[in-house]
């Protein structure tokens, strides 16, 4: 079964990509807990964060440069923001393809 992003790039389910090259893409959250709330997100499916192997070392280290790429150009970088990866159940992951959160734009609790 196809995850959401997957239905997002195969274009089965509408969503404004703000951001795409040939490994990753991304999304604004349609749940968003700040003024930015963007996902960054593997065009290669993997599950969890418990499932990423060897060979996904540089995948996952693309996804912070993004991150940090899109920070800078949502003018966060400064002020400053969080990264979050949330892995099964207990830590809230609600979509089992692994995604990284990009959350700031204003001054986080928690």
């Amino acid at each position: 079964e196809k995850s959401i992003f997957e239905m997002i790039l195969d274009k089965e389910l509408e969503s404004e990509i703000i951001y795409e090259d040939e490994d990753i893409f991304s999304i604004k959250d349609i749940n968003p807990i700040a003024p930015v709330h963007l996902l960054i997100i593997p065009k290669k499916r993997i599950n969890t964060i418990n499932d990423v192997s060897e060979e996904d070392t540089l995948l996952i280290g693309k996804m912070v440069q993004v991150a940090k790429k899109l920070a800078k150009e949502y003018e966060i970088n400064q002020s400053g923001y969080r990264l979050i990866f949330n892995t099964n159940d207990d830590g809230g992951q609600t979509v089992y393809h692994i995604h990284l959160h990009l959350i700031g734009g204003e001054k986080l609790k928690w």
